[in-house]
């Protein structure tokens, strides 16, 4: 292997590592969940040109979204112990690169949407503001998580989207099940950086309440997605392999809250990546499935 060839990879690596493409598996599994429910559903014809376009929008956006973040918080994550190693902090990535990188991501987006229809094009923008706008909300309000929630609650209705280009109920519960499940576990996630958010003036749900008054409010988040779960499987009377998969999802949200303690934030990475991501591929998979036998 030449060393170009090492140098490329080890870039491609550090732009992974940038976006933390490993926690796609949040809203991708939901996105798939919209789009199935919109072929099977609405009886649209399957078709791997639509399916291949929903994949990439959810690329490009997370892609966006994370490397704009990295780039906009790059001085506080230079004084965060937790987050100096980071790519641009430790000198890894260029800032101008990462903002460029967003540049591109953004306009591979936009001209995805182009190419599914008029309904998916003309509300880019829109998705792609909140999921960028996001990166500002916490230097002035504490409620950044229920944007970071809204921001990924537009994978299940945009995937529907996608299909049919209207909107419908059943698509929407999945996706409020995203927003609250989504800004329930970045409290906890928050949790870790209270006191540097304090020291720095940036607001979080913890910052604001302290730690035990946090988790009480991730637990009526994730409380309130339950609720949209089971709702979603009583509107669509869905098999009983979909109320296999919501135990199982409802189970995770209430396991990783025994994980983690006020006065113990050792297991906040299992309860954060590894809960979340099992449960979410868990849900998807099973209630993709019961769609095809409803």
């Amino acid at each position: 292997m030449t060393t170009a060839n090492i140098t490329f990879g080890q870039q491609v690596k550090n732009y992974l590592s940038l976006i933390r493409f490993s926690h796609t598996v949040f809203a991708l599994p939901f996105a798939m969940i919209g789009f199935t429910l919109a072929v099977v559903f609405e009886h649209n014809s399957f078709e791997w040109s639509i399916f291949i376009k929903v994949l990439l929008c959810m690329v490009f956006a997370r892609t966006a979204a994370m490397a704009f973040n990295r780039y906009l918080d790059r001085k506080f994550d230079a004084l965060n112990p937790r987050t100096a190693k980071r790519e641009i902090p430790a000198g890894i990535i260029k800032p101008q690169h990462a903002l460029l990188f967003t540049i591109i991501n953004s306009l591979l987006f936009i001209i995805t949407t182009l190419f599914i229809n008029t309904t998916t094009f003309y509300l880019s923008a829109v998705a792609l503001f909140v999921i960028l706008f996001y990166s500002y909300t916490k230097r002035f309000t504490a409620l950044c998580h229920i944007v970071l929630g809204i921001g990924l609650s537009l994978s299940p209705i945009g995937a529907y989207l996608a299909v049919t280009g209207k909107f419908e109920l059943l698509p929407i519960l999945f996706s409020l099940t995203v927003l609250t499940w989504v800004s329930g576990f970045d409290i906890i996630y928050a949790l870790q950086d209270e006191e540097f958010d304090k020291s720095q003036k940036l607001r979080s749900i913890p910052a604001a309440l302290g730690k035990r008054n946090a988790l009480t409010v991730s637990n009526a988040l994730h409380f309130c997605s339950a609720c949209f779960v089971i709702y979603a499987g009583i509107h669509g009377g869905f098999h009983w392999i979909y109320w296999l998969g919501a135990a199982v999802f409802i189970s995770l949200l209430i396991y990783q809250h025994m994980l983690v303690k006020p006065d113990d934030l050792s297991k906040v990475g299992i309860a954060f990546g590894n809960t979340n991501g099992i449960a979410s591929i868990i849900f998807a998979v099973f209630t993709i499935i019961s769609f095809f036998i409803s």
